[in-house]
């Protein structure tokens, strides 16, 4: 017996819409790296892009547990010194509400030359409009 690995021609890609309001954001995270990285496929091979395109919407709507909205903690740093900026979760979801669930996808996706051609493919949008109707993508409940 040989082990099966995919190839680049053989995958088809679709794209899934995920509604995040009301989910708690790692759970949900999780959820979608796993779809990203093709890891729910039985066509995973851990060196090859097997996952699907994955669309969120209503990414201000997600759930954050606990004190994490006040005490949770978002750094940016321009590469000067005194450069580094702190805000709370908060702040963020105000500003710029797609940041809460892209950095919590990133954080679960391997950080190389895979994990950022992987991480492309997750589109977010703070609101319940997206422009991918052409794609045609299915709506996708997790049992979180």
């Amino acid at each position: 017996m040989k082990s099966y690995l995919a190839k680049n021609e053989e995958i088809s890609r679709k794209h899934i819409l995920v509604d995040a309001s009301g989910v708690p954001l790692g759970r949900l995270a999780v959820k979608i790296a796993y779809a990203l990285r093709g890891k729910d496929q039985p066509t995973y091979t851990p060196h090859v892009d097997t996952g699907v395109f994955v669309i969120v919407i209503n990414a201000e709507k997600v759930l954050l547990t606990g004190k994490k909205e006040s005490q949770k903690k978002y750094t940016d740093f321009s590469g000067y010194r005194g450069g580094l900026k702190e805000q709370n979760a908060r702040t963020v979801r105000q500003k710029h509400p797609e940041r809460l669930v892209k950095d919590a996808v990133w954080g679960m996706l391997p950080h190389g030359r895979l994990g950022r051609k992987v991480f492309k493919k997750l589109k977010v949008y703070a609101g319940n409009e997206h422009p991918h109707q052409a794609q045609k993508p299915e709506k996708v409940t997790f049992n979180i």
